[in-house]
């Protein structure tokens, strides 16, 4: 190997060569795996921000250039001329489906959208008051029961039948939080139909009444199509990096993806768009058009949520993006939502006012998404369970990838610095 591939560090006056991994689009990492076993150092990393956790062929983001590529093709591409389900199988199988390919698959899903009719118990089992999150991870846990075939952990097993277990829970995991959604609000279940497309039937389970079928305008349609394809998959987020994690150990893919939705749910990964929704209620149940409070959050008393990204230091592509939808579904609406110009108001302070701009504060997808759901009649705490829905396809991929690919199990290391070794002291003793 030559110098310019190998990276040297100096370790107790001794140099060690470590091989430099290019990827497809030149970024290049230290591979640092004979680290330990040479030197018998480890790297720290808190939050693992500089450590690459594996190879992979299915999203790229350069963050500085504000880019996301699914496969190697643009999501702007993806979103001006794709459908949710075209780019779910791109993420999949690695390549867009022929005509014959998204018909087979679209009817797989179409097919596999209904649940068993034990799962009314188990909705009944939880509280009206649950979180829509912990439903949704439980049920998508308790999902595999039902397939032993799909969900053995044995791997070669639960490959052989990944192709029916993918349609399976990209399918299943909107009807979950449809029955989620109407368990929590008293009303009856819907039945799926077949003869309606993904997004129209989603919403026919969430919001059809006895005699009274909900027909959405093709905006609101499109729109939350959109959302779901923007958020198909993110690279090695937390929720992602999670299902890798529990996939190494050679947990099956309804285990897997469970673990996902636990990740999500968290406030700094998944929870950020209902985060924007109450920051902009806040701001107008003061009397406030958004201008003192740009003035405030520049002055450090107030957090501007929906802004700046960990990976993204430009503008997030998907934030441009969904920008357009948010605005086409109000004038389909027909609503006047104050919100919006609020945050109208907030993104231009961040594109214009240089303390923002310095700081590269631009809005992300989330500052946008929320506004959105909000006016298709989505609660704000089945925010997250949206996220979930959209999410399902890359940690589907993600899974697939660690399946036939990885056969060493997921386990960092860590820095101790707990108390030195001790003596146990009896209960009579210790004062």
């Amino acid at each position: 190997m030559s110098a310019e591939s190998q990276a040297k560090i100096i370790l107790d006056g001794k140099e060690h060569a470590f091989p430099v991994i290019t990827g497809t689009e030149s970024e290049k990492a230290i591979d640092v795996r004979k680290l330990r076993n040479e030197t018998g150092y480890i790297t720290y990393d808190d939050g693992y921000g500089n450590t690459g956790s594996c190879q992979s062929q299915i999203s790229f983001i350069d963050g500085e250039k504000g880019i996301l590529r699914h496969r190697g093709i643009p999501i702007e591409q993806l979103a001006e001329r794709s459908t949710f389900l075209c780019t779910a199988y791109l993420i999949i199988y690695g390549e867009l489906p022929k005509a014959a390919e998204l018909d087979k698959f679209r009817a797989k899903i179409a097919a596999a959208s209904n649940l068993h009719e034990d799962f009314r118990h188990h909705f009944q089992g939880f509280p009206p008051s649950s979180h829509p999150m912990a439903v949704q991870s439980s049920m998508l846990s308790a999902l595999g029961c039902y397939y032993p075939k799909m969900s053995s952990n044995d791997r070669e097993q639960d490959l052989e039948y990944f192709d029916d277990a993918a349609a399976l829970l990209i399918s299943k995991v909107r009807t979950i939080a449809a029955m989620t959604y109407r368990m929590r609000k008293g009303l009856p279940f819907n039945y799926p139909r077949r003869d309606l497309r993904y997004v129209e039937n989603f919403l026919h389970l969430m919001f059809t009444e006895p005699y009274a079928e909900y027909v959405p305008s093709p905006e609101v349609s499109k729109a939350l199509d959109l959302f779901f394809l923007l958020h198909a998959d993110h690279e090695q987020n937390c929720s992602t990096s999670t299902v890798r994690m529990v996939a190494s150990g050679g947990a099956n893919l309804f285990a897997s993806v469970a673990a996902g939705v636990s990740a999500l749910w968290g406030p700094l990964h998944g929870g950020a768009n209902s985060a924007v929704v109450r920051m902009l209620e806040q701001i107008h149940a003061s009397g406030d058009d958004g201008s003192q409070f740009i003035e405030d959050a520049k002055n450090g008393k107030a957090r501007l949520m929906g802004f700046g990204h960990r990976v993204y230091k430009n503008y997030d592509p998907r934030a441009k993006i969904f920008g357009k939808a948010a605005e086409s579904v109000m004038k389909a609406l027909g609503l006047d939502d104050p919100l919006l110009d609020i945050a109208r108001k907030l993104e231009q302070a961040a594109l214009s006012d240089d303390y923002f701009v310095e700081r590269k504060l631009y809005p992300n997808v989330d500052f946008y998404s929320g506004i959105v759901l909000k006016a298709i009649g989505i609660p704000t705490d089945m925010f997250t369970v949206m996220f979930a829905i959209g999410r399902m396809p890359g940690w589907i991929a993600n899974w697939k990838e660690v399946a036939e690919t990885s056969k060493r199990i997921h386990r960092p290391r860590q820095i101790y610095i707990g108390p030195n070794q001790r003596d146990y002291v009896s209960l009579d003793k210790r004062g």
